[in-house]
């Protein structure tokens, strides 16, 4: 419970820096990037913290107190497509950090597809082992938030890419 309030958190100050982001958008003449592009990544990026906080409130509201392994595997996912995206977004204000910048997305879409495998695994263990329907379908539900996480992801290094490529 306690870390799903602190997700709310983090999601709550999320929200409030994109608003002003977008205001600022909108009132700068001149922007570093173009206004596109910057509205898509921010949007992106809204994206993954708002199905983080979605399979958060899943975990808790279905009251899920066993994770299986490979569950917990696919979460670790989650967060290192997470860094990689704090990590290349962080050079983008410096273009020279191309390679390193494109390192980053080409990790992140190997984690996606890692993801998928991993989904893939767990739903198939869940479908031959799981004698309680409700916890398979509750379990399934947050599965499949996780794997949406590094398909959003995937989506914010793919918008990265393009600003690497059309300004480098």
């Amino acid at each position: 419970m306690l870390r799903t309030r602190n997700i709310k958190g983090f999601v709550s100050a999320a929200d409030r820096l994109t608003q002003q982001t977008m205001r600022l958008l909108h009132r700068i003449f001149i922007t570093p990037l173009d206004r596109e592009d910057i509205h898509q990544l921010i949007n992106k990026m809204d994206d993954v913290l708002d199905l983080i906080e979605d399979a958060s409130q899943c975990i808790s509201l279905y009251d899920i107190r066993k994770v299986p392994a490979e569950g917990r595997k696919l979460a670790e996912i989650c967060v290192t497509c997470v860094e990689h995206l704090k990590a290349a977004i962080g050079m983008l204000s410096d273009l020279k950090h191309a390679d390193p910048i494109l390192r980053h997305c080409l990790e992140i879409d190997r984690l996606e597809s890692e993801a998928d495998n991993v989904m893939r695994d767990i739903i198939v263990k869940l479908f031959r082992d799981e004698p309680d329907t409700r916890e398979l379908i509750k379990m399934k539900a947050v599965i499949e938030l996780l794997e949406t996480v590094t398909d959003r992801c995937e989506d914010v290094a793919n918008i990265i890419e393009g600003i690497v490529i059309e300004y480098s």
